[in-house]
């Protein structure tokens, strides 16, 4: 039986596939109505990540990488050749 972290990770890992195949559909999608239909549920699936991965965070069962410091950003930024 899964544990409650468990449950809250899979689940998260599941909803990021969704939003990935959200967009992929909606990139390719010709109908407007179908497209519109798409977005809406991606934007609302989009929340739930976002509430389900406050949830784990608060609850320490999903550490976020540390933040990258500001050398390191603007390395990238000049190999990449943007400002």
């Amino acid at each position: 039986m899964l544990n409650e972290k468990a449950l809250v990770n899979d689940a998260l890992s599941m909803i990021n596939s969704s939003l990935t195949s959200y967009s992929n559909a909606i990139a390719q999608c010709t109908n407007a109505q179908l497209r519109s239909t798409l977005q809406q549920i991606r934007n609302s699936d989009e929340q739930f990540q976002w509430d389900l991965y406050k949830l784990a965070e608060q609850k320490g069962y999903y550490k976020p990488a540390r933040p990258a410091d500001t050398a390191d950003i603007q390395q990238v930024k000049s190999d990449l050749g943007t400002f």
